[in-house]
């Protein structure tokens, strides 16, 4: 078999960004995860989720953030395995996850109580479903989720891990072709600092204002697309401020990448309005008041289109 092509941004990401401990162990379980499943005839999702954070020195105290909880992410996972996938989750440490997302909000220990009552100090501990609503219905999804190992979580925390991550995971799926999704929902840093020219130690406010110079941090979705997964669908996220640009900029970047599709929403009404864009149609997804009395998520609608489309690509692919 012919060794993958190198591309300028592997030189890039091995110069510059450092390479988390056990990263060929963690490919080599994302491998065989897909591998198993696979072979059952399930299709697999590499979900990732959460933003990156972008270290300003070295031995870092300060970073740069962005506001992303992983609320996409960890829904959208929960839609893809009721549809039938396995689920890679690429996650950022302690963002929101599957099952646990919904009670995000909630002071765990105003849900649980002694079965003696509140007197007690003894006994079983148990759970107050009127504070935890759904919290049976979640658990029992969960641990079938469990049984079937239909979910493999991977963390990461900053945007080094996150680079090297998303390679080997595009390199485990790869054995799997068109049946490998790329859902990738993180919100990733545009900027960043180079190791090289990062501060050791903490920055000290008493050497005055900071002015920071911030590298282009490397479009990595081109070589997932040309070069580790090629034969995989692949969607990327498009969020701006500004919807009179939102549209133009998808289009560019299905041109300039060439993957199957852009979720493209404005930050103000993303959970309620989103449009899929492919090479070929544009589909508007949206959550009308009545579906949100009833709890429907735009979550769930995308993964109803993303996965329909997906099914269009495996049978042009040959399966």
């Amino acid at each position: 078999m012919a060794k993958p092509r190198m591309s300028s941004i592997d030189g890039k990401l091995a110069q510059e960004f450092a390479v988390p401990a056990h990263v060929e162990e963690i490919k080599e379980k994302m491998a065989a995860f897909a591998g198993h499943h696979a072979a059952a005839g399930r299709r697999v999702v590499l979900i990732t989720s959460g933003g990156t954070k972008v270290p300003l020195e070295s031995r870092t105290v300060r970073f740069l953030d962005n506001f992303s909880s992983g609320r996409r992410g960890a829904s959208s996972a929960e839609y893809f395995m009721d549809s039938g996938y396995a689920v890679i989750f690429l996650h950022r440490h302690r963002s929101l996850y599957p099952y646990t997302r919904m009670f995000s909000n909630i002071n765990m220990l105003d849900a649980l109580k002694f079965s003696g009552g509140a007197s007690s100090n003894s006994g079983e501990v148990v759970v107050n479903q009127q504070v935890l609503p759904d919290i049976a219905r979640a658990l029992r999804r969960y641990q079938e989720v469990k049984e079937g190992k239909l979910l493999l979580p991977i963390e990461f925390s900053t945007l080094s891990e996150y680079l090297h991550l998303l390679k080997a995971a595009a390199q485990a799926l790869s054995a799997i072709g068109s049946k490998a999704m790329f859902y990738l929902a993180a919100a990733v840093s545009d900027f960043y600092i180079p190791a090289s020219e990062m501060p050791e130690h903490k920055i000290q406010s008493s050497n005055g204002p900071l002015q920071l110079s911030m590298n282009m941090v490397p479009k990595i979705l081109s070589p997932l697309v040309k070069d580790w997964a090629p034969r995989a669908f692949v969607i990327s996220f498009k969020l701006e401020t500004d919807p009179t640009i939102l549209l133009d900029k998808a289009r560019r970047a299905l041109d300039a990448y060439r993957h199957q599709a852009v979720v493209a929403n404005v930050l103000d009404s993303r959970r309620g309005y989103v449009v899929v864009v492919t090479p070929e149609t544009q589909a508007e997804l949206i959550i009308s008041d009545e579906d949100v009395k009833n709890d429907v998520e735009i979550e769930e609608r995308i993964v109803s289109n993303l996965t329909s489309a997906h099914n269009k690509f495996i049978t042009q692919q040959g399966g």
